[in-house]
């Protein structure tokens, strides 16, 4: 599938209330020209969540900024931020079919308490990740709020998909905030 439609697909599945758009503009781009430090933080098959408590020094925690179900996926937009503090440091949309994962994992999941990547490593639930593109962003309204950077401005965020189990089971959207 072309990325950039599904970027609109995950991106339609919470419209802005305001009804401004996430980003100005978005562009598909290879792996190899992402500069550093983002090539390090996107461009791999490992969790988020485990990469950006890496990156930053510190746990990340969650924050849920909206969840629904369509049909039997469940879908949610977060922020992660460093522990205990305010800085975001990630925004993603998430579709997640529960299918593959027991019970337990879909409760903690559904609690919003926990990053995903972190309730997965915890369940041991067999997993792999498929990075399937890599987008450079130019912030518009949505996506200046959430990552507090000015509009106009450029990040890089990542498209993936989270076999469970062997079964593609989660779909993500993962924007970086900008790194300095």
């Amino acid at each position: 599938m072309n990325p950039l439609i599904e970027l609109q697909e995950l991106c339609a599945l919470f419209p802005e209330s305001d009804g401004q758009p996430l980003y100005a503009a978005a562009e598909h781009v290879a792996r190899e020209s992402i500069p550093p430090p983002y090539r390090d933080m996107l461009v791999h098959e490992h969790h988020m969540t485990v990469t950006m408590e890496r990156f930053h020094n510190c746990a990340v925690d969650v924050e849920v900024i909206d969840s629904k179900y369509v049909g039997d996926l469940y879908c949610r937009k977060i922020l992660l931020r460093k522990h205990a503090q305010d800085q975001v440091v990630q925004f993603g949309i998430v579709r997640f079919n529960f299918a593959y994962v027991t019970p337990c994992v879909r409760r903690e999941i559904e609690a919003g308490q926990i990053p995903l990547g972190r309730v997965l490593i915890q369940h041991n639930v067999l997993r792999h990740i498929d990075l399937g593109a890599v987008v450079k962003f130019e912030a518009g309204p949505g996506l200046s709020r959430y990552l507090q950077m000015p509009e106009g401005e450029t990040t890089f965020g990542r498209m993936a998909t989270i076999f469970c189990n062997g079964a593609p089971a989660v779909d993500l959207l993962e924007i970086s905030a900008p790194l300095a």
